[in-house]
């Protein structure tokens, strides 16, 4: 059953259920560098100031309020790369594998076209097989890999460095 969620920007009040939301995805320590979320204030002010530069950050909520899922793109200041996003997201465990990252990709890639975002990079664990499956959909291609990127709980990670061309 797909879950009736709702795709829209992110709002200064979903800040503590978007931090809730990373803090349980980055402690199961397979999908994301972190292994938990960056303290309250601090995750605040990072919303807060790409709000400011007009970032693309969006969130799938649920009918009862629940954040389920993430995409950000952020645009670098540096001149020479303003054309390019780096895209991060998640979804809640438990609902995963039913559309949301499908819809969250679909928006925010919409969102940057319309931006006039060029190019959008990512960076995926390549045991992360069913995200890089979702990025490879949407016309990403790994443009390299970091070997053994990452050492956690007794075993190595590759990274992939993918990027899609809009």
């Amino acid at each position: 059953m797909i879950p009736k969620v709702r795709i829209r920007p992110i709002a200064r009040s979903d800040i503590p259920g978007f931090r809730a939301l990373l803090d349980a995805v980055a402690r199961e320590r397979t999908c994301l560098a972190y292994t938990e979320a960056p303290p309250l204030a601090e995750l605040r002010q990072f919303v807060l100031d790409h709000l400011r530069k007009k970032d693309i950050q969006i969130v799938a909520e649920t009918p009862s309020g629940q954040i389920a899922g993430w995409c950000d793109i952020l645009v670098p200041e540096l001149a020479g790369f303003t054309h390019c996003g780096r895209l991060g997201m998640g979804v809640a465990k438990e609902l995963r594998g039913r559309g949301i990252g499908t819809r969250l990709m679909e928006e925010g890639l919409g969102l940057a076209k319309r931006k006039g975002l060029i190019r959008i990079e990512l960076d995926v664990f390549s045991s992360n097989a069913r995200a890089v499956r979702l990025y490879r959909r949407f016309g990403f291609v790994t443009e390299g890999r970091r070997i053994k990127a990452r050492y956690l709980d007794g075993r190595f990670e590759d990274v992939e460095e993918m990027g899609l061309l809009l």
